[in-house]
């Protein structure tokens, strides 16, 4: 789904038409570029308006279109739907085909949409053989959503076995979140979860989460001040989290929490990256460890998070987070030391309107093209590339 993609042109000319005459922010400083690395794309698939992806138990790519299909790419080409929704869900507005996952043991499938009526919701699928068994779904988490913007609902297992889970805002207006829905403990808006499927029904609250003993806080959340952090991932290497959270009309994000850590209030609505939005900078503010100044795609932004890369196909990458700009579509890579962003690297690469990353069992990593904004219902046609070195 575009989350964020069509809403972000829309959101950046009215900003652009209320703010005339006014001088934009300077960005912050970003790391000097200082060496070249350089990846090459392979094309693999045609997919309707592909919004996400998973790896499957055998090395297959499994495809989410946003409209509702689920297929799956192998030697073979591209199946027919192994997972259909279609008539349960929209493409209105940033709605549709949110994520996929499968748990560690690929004995389970989870699907992550935008129901009927715009509501976030998670639906779990018993695998058998390989094959998903539509007749044991069920839902294992529904939040209601008060509009058909910031849905969010990127979901991943983590190193530790528990389930994850992204949530927006649901807000899309020029105030930004005016429901305070980020900095707020008691709903599950503007934060990511961390749940533990294999205790209760539907699923437990794991007794380490950061808020569990507070007072009015739900005890499913981990992180906090979010406003549509889209795609997070966990480094295959040392399991640290990465974020990306899209801005509203002045910055994009990028966040990196050490592994196993939680509570982190990342600002939203009170800070837009490391600028003021609306109100003082919370005392316990995580800053990211790099954000960018719209405007500089020239088309629109919002961000796109990848994965640290761990494979071996591009020995002079290994290390670096890859992400995009879905609107510019260009590749790049934060290079890090001691959590610190070093290197900025222009991979020399475009994926066009880039919505997702995916991470193969061999750690190498392929990009899904949505193949434009896809609002008001469309679904355009889309691509997935396997990145590799040039």
């Amino acid at each position: 789904m575009s989350r964020g993609k069509l809403s972000a042109v829309v959101a950046l000319g009215l900003a652009l038409t209320l703010s005339a005459g006014m001088a934009p922010a300077a960005a912050s400083a970003s790391p000097a570029e200082t060496r070249q690395v350089r990846v090459a794309l392979t094309k693999v698939a045609t997919a309707a308006a592909p919004t996400a992806g998973a790896v499957g138990p055998d090395g297959s790519v499994w495809i989410g279109e946003r409209a509702g299909a689920v297929r799956v790419l192998d030697d073979q080409g591209l199946s027919e739907p192994v997972v259909d929704i279609t008539g349960e869900t929209t493409t209105d507005g940033e709605r549709g085909i949110a994520d996929i996952a499968f748990n560690p043991d690929f004995t389970r499938f989870y699907l992550s949409y935008t129901d009927i009526d715009g509501h976030s919701t998670v639906d779990e699928f018993d695998v058998v053989d390989g094959e998903v068994r539509e007749d044991t779904r069920r839902t294992v988490l529904f939040q209601e959503q008060p509009g058909p913007a910031h849905n969010s609902g990127h979901i991943a297992f983590g190193p530790d076995g528990m389930f994850y889970i992204s949530l927006g805002d649901g807000d899309f207006s020029l105030e930004g979140d005016p429901y305070d829905n980020g900095q707020n403990l008691g709903t599950l808006l503007g934060k990511v979860l961390r749940i533990d499927l294999d205790a209760g029904d539907p699923y437990g609250i794991p007794p380490d989460n950061p808020f569990v003993d507070v007072p009015g806080a739900r005890g499913e959340i981990w992180a906090y001040g979010l406003r549509n952090p889209w795609q997070f991932s966990f480094d295959a290497a040392n399991g640290d989290m990465w974020l990306g959270d899209v801005g509203h009309l002045e910055r994009e994000e990028i966040n990196l929490a050490p592994a196993g850590v939680g509570g982190q209030n990342y600002g939203w609505p009170l800070m837009e990256a490391t600028r003021p939005h609306r109100g003082t900078e919370p005392a316990d503010h995580s800053p990211p460890v790099h954000e960018w100044q719209h405007g500089l795609s020239g088309v629109c932004d919002s961000v796109t998070a990848g994965f640290a890369y761990r494979g071996d196909d591009i020995p002079d990458l290994q290390g670096s987070f890859v992400f995009a700009d879905y609107c510019s579509g260009d590749l790049q890579a934060l290079e890090t030391q001691n959590g610190q962003v070093t290197e900025v690297l222009d991979l020399g690469a475009n994926a066009g309107w880039v919505s997702t990353f995916v991470q193969g069992l061999d750690n190498e990593l392929y990009v899904f093209d949505m193949g434009g904004f896809g609002g008001g219902g469309g679904t355009p046609s889309g691509s997935v590339y396997r990145i590799g070195p040039a």
